[in-house]
């Protein structure tokens, strides 16, 4: 069983152990700290915007691909929901999960115990195989009693939206890191070899050094809005662990891959982890940010 972190808090001053552990949950396993930062978010998400209540022994995710996919309702009982979310990350893992849902007064962000009969995993929705052991398979939601968690809009317009992509990034470079470990064993002493151990080094030192950069700003004023930041940090560290994954493979050859389960599961796993990034939508979006500062460099 995954267990969950006990993470600080993100923008109450310790935002760099807070990354640098889940860095360490990626490094020893992506699946583990694809739900560990799930938790951890969740955790997050609900001191930010005042759901502070118990949780000892809940294992929680955040739910919230295609909002529009579950319908809120609210009924003389209280808020219900109901639809199919697809990309539940521990669909049989979590006793809890955040997720946002559609109301009549816009899109919501509702608590929700994940036990049937109102929350359902759909057999055969996660056919997969990089990241299978994250089980994120489709749950359907049937008249599922919810606790709203803030008000319209407030998941995506908080501060700490921004953070929790960065959380992610931060997972991404650990994953690249316990990739990079399999080279740095295995390394010989020929130039071709040494020159992609270095590329690596190259590559995981930009990363770590956007990850502290991004604690320290998080740190020094928590309420910003840190859109851009968090687009620059996870492009910055998807390029990275991209370049990790090639550089690794070249170096190496097939054997890794074809021979070391452990190894191969990584390399599976952080590549469809690192498909959380939306790519040249993500780069679009950090170009137009740019593209208003009068001086942004």
């Amino acid at each position: 069983m995954i267990e969950t972190p006990d993470l600080p808090l993100p923008g109450r001053g310790d935002t760099a152990e807070r990354l640098r552990r889940l860095a360490e949950l990626g490094r020893a396993d992506p699946v583990a700290a694809r739900l560990g930062e799930g938790h951890a978010d969740a955790v997050a998400i609900r001191a930010e915007l005042g759901d502070d209540g118990e949780s000892a022994g809940e294992r929680w995710g955040v739910w919230a691909a295609v909002p529009k996919s579950v319908r809120a309702t609210r009924t003389a009982g209280g808020w219900q929901l109901t639809g199919e979310r697809p990309w539940c990350s521990g669909a049989g893992w979590c006793t809890h999960a955040l997720v946002t849902a559609e109301a009549e007064d816009g899109i919501r962000l509702f608590a929700v115990a994940n036990e049937p009969p109102h929350a359902v995993p759909l057999d055969g929705t996660w056919p997969a195989v990089g990241m299978a052991a994250s089980d994120s398979r489709t749950i359907r939601f049937t008249g599922a009693p919810a606790r709203p968690v803030g008000g319209p809009g407030d998941y995506v317009n908080r501060p700490g939206f921004w953070h929790g992509g960065i959380g992610v990034a931060a997972c991404w470079y650990g994953g690249a890191l316990g990739i990079a470990d399999a080279l740095h064993t295995s390394a010989k002493d020929d130039p071709h070899t040494l020159a992609h151990l270095g590329a690596a080094d190259v590559a995981l030192g930009a990363a770590h050094a956007v990850l502290m950069e991004a604690a320290a700003i998080i740190d020094a004023d928590p309420a910003a809005i840190q859109h851009r930041l968090a687009l620059r940090v996870r492009a910055t560290v998807e390029a990275a662990a991209t370049e990790v994954i090639d550089r690794v493979g070249r170096a190496l050859g097939a054997g890794p891959l074809c021979r070391d389960e452990r190894h191969a599961h990584r390399v599976a796993d952080l590549t469809v982890y690192l498909r959380q990034s939306h790519a040249e939508a993500d780069l679009e979006q950090l170009g137009g940010l740019v593209r208003t500062e009068k001086s942004p460099w």
